[in-house]
């Protein structure tokens, strides 16, 4: 398998300007579990790296400084062990001692990986870090890199930091999972060539996530490789979900809970009706799961068209969860085959719609493009109307509010053919636009945007109806 670096063009951008500046750059990456993020650092600066160290998972103090000797003994290329530091700031002492013997010629590069395992509660390690870079670092020219699964751990207390670390970020990452255009060139890098439907299928199960994609197999259809890695007794992806929170967040409990409630209703629910189904008791607590699972990555909050923050409509977006609650955990017993059957049931037709929406609200800058908007400024939002006593419920998934005086007002269909509007469908979409009309009070030009996996076919109930009929086919645009 090949190991050359693929997208992340805005990315190494950010990468490069830090080592062509003449000073000091602190480089924070955030980005969740198995997107990328080491591959990233090490894939780019390569031979630049002249220390690294990840932090131990569980590990305690005395395992986090054993292995930073350890790793200082390989970097230093010491032919004897080297005796742990007693606390992080000795530990920083000889880290510094150390890069001062380092022939600078290039600029180097020092990474510190999975920050939040080592910075644990009274570790000291925020105080040795504090102390290196502003004692020794910020007068030197290197570049220190910084990186967490815990998006939330590392806004607060990197980003955010009131102390000795405030403001000193000097460079920001947030590393997402591929998109549908670098997954396709992931593959290609790879010599693995899918028609774009079927990469499709695989992205609306597993998502963009590296270190899921690399087990796809070439020369094997979507539907094989997905009972392979999700359902095969050794696929990777059979019991990752029971791993994947525990380890980005303490008493992922909640956590876990919100995103059960969330699976159970894909289309999305506000703060409100997500306590209620999920059971937990509404407290301070609440907000900070919401927003560690939102800065994750995990759950996307949009905002409501013309309303107050407390409608924000919550949504459960990372594609691997909601597949893993749908149909993998449901079906751990089953042998190999299972998920061509599962193909054939209704549930399956049915998050088919919910994962293919969530595919098109990942790729807003994409369907821009294809709307020829990208140079407008525009704000992407949700619209739910409630059922009440003046007439039936509605809601819109995406909403593109322009500043040129006009909403796409966008409808998002999964189908395995051309989609055909149908008399009754019409008289939905009809009624659709005009209670957003009408509850809105919006004054602008609405244009009813289809997107569907193989476009429109065009009949007598389509035309004067769809302004923009997009197909998968924009969703690929770099």
């Amino acid at each position: 398998m090949s190991n050359q670096l693929v997208g992340r063009k805005e990315e190494r951008a950010i990468l490069q300007t830090a080592l062509e500046s003449n000073e000091a750059e602190m480089v924070s990456i955030i980005g969740r579990r198995r997107v990328g993020k080491t591959f990233l650092v090490r894939s780019y600066f390569k031979d630049r790296i002249v220390f690294e160290i990840s932090g131990l998972q569980n590990a305690n103090g005395s395992g986090q400084l054993r292995n930073f000797a350890n790793q200082l003994k390989h970097f230093s290329g010491s032919q004897i062990s080297i005796k742990p530091p007693s606390d992080w700031l000795e530990a920083f002492f000889m880290l510094v001692e150390y890069l001062n013997t380092i022939d600078q010629k290039k600029k180097p590069v020092v990474f510190f990986d999975e920050v939040p395992w080592m910075a644990t509660h009274k570790s000291g390690f925020l105080t040795g870090l504090s102390y290196f870079w502003n004692s020794w670092a910020v007068q030197q020219n290197i570049v220190v890199v910084i990186c967490g699964s815990s998006a939330s751990w590392m806004i607060q207390k990197i980003l955010r930091d009131k102390g000795g670390l405030h403001n000193r970020v000097t460079k920001r990452i947030r590393l997402h999972p591929f998109t549908l255009a670098e997954t396709e060139e992931y593959f290609s890098v790879r010599g693995i060539h899918f028609e774009r439907y079927q990469l499709l299928q695989l992205y609306m199960a597993i998502g963009g996530i590296p270190h899921y994609l690399k087990e796809i197999e070439g020369g094997k259809s979507a539907t094989q490789n997905i009972d392979k890695i999700c359902f095969s007794e050794s696929g990777i992806l059979r019991d990752e979900f029971l791993s994947l929170y525990p380890a980005l967040f303490d008493h992922a409990d909640y956590h876990i809970a919100m995103i059960r409630a969330l699976a159970a209703k894909p289309q999305g629910m506000t703060r409100t009706d997500l306590i209620k189904t999920s059971g937990l008791p509404e407290s301070g607590r609440i907000t900070k799961v919401l927003e560690e699972l939102s800065e994750s990555g995990f759950i996307t909050a949009y905002p409501p068209f013309g309303k107050k923050k407390k409608l924000m409509l919550f949504r459960l977006t990372d594609e691997y969860s909601l597949f893993y609650l749908r149909f993998i955990e449901r079906n751990l017993l089953e042998k190999e085959g299972v998920w061509s059957a599962l193909r054939q049931t209704q549930p399956y037709k049915i998050w088919c719609g919910y994962a293919f929406e969530n595919v098109c609200l990942k790729h807003i800058p994409q369907i821009k493009q294809a709307l020829g908007i990208s140079g407008i400024y525009t704000r992407s939002s949700s619209f739910l109307k409630k059922p009440d006593a003046d007439g039936p419920g509605v809601q819109v998934d995406l909403l593109i509010d322009r500043n040129d005086q006009t909403i796409n007002l966008v409808e998002i269909k999964f189908s395995n053919d051309g989609f055909t509007i149908t008399r009754e469908y019409a008289k939905k979409l009809r009624n659709k636009i005009q209670i957003f009309r009408q509850s809105s009070k919006t004054r602008k030009q609405v244009f009813l945007t289809l997107i569907s996996t193989f476009g429109l076919k065009q009949n007598m109930h389509s035309v004067g109806l769809v302004d923009n009929d997009l197909d998968l086919e924009v969703l690929f645009e770099g």
